[in-house]
């Protein structure tokens, strides 16, 4: 049980240190999609895809889509320790 609430807060210090970084090196609390392709190295129709999928937290301001740098940085954490869990 100990070991499981270790590796939560070591998962939330992760993304507290992350969001931090990423809101000071890009001075912004909104990603839009060329942030997100110079932060993930993906293309623009990959992020596009991306943020049209269902399972990403977007946010539409008039007809942009944009994503909260802590909702960003969440999505990716767990979406990559999920997919480390599933691969084994």
């Amino acid at each position: 049980m100990t070991n499981n609430n270790e590796n939560k807060l070591n998962i939330n210090n992760l993304i507290q240190n992350e969001v931090s970084r990423i809101s000071t090196k890009y001075n912004k609390d909104f990603l839009d999609c060329e942030d997100i392709m110079k932060i993930t190295g993906l293309g623009r129709d990959n992020v596009r895809q991306l943020l049209r999928s269902k399972n990403f937290p977007t946010t539409k301001v008039g007809k942009r889509q944009v994503v909260s740098v802590l909702n960003f940085v969440t999505w990716l954490t767990l979406n990559n320790n999920a997919s480390e869990v599933a691969n084994g």
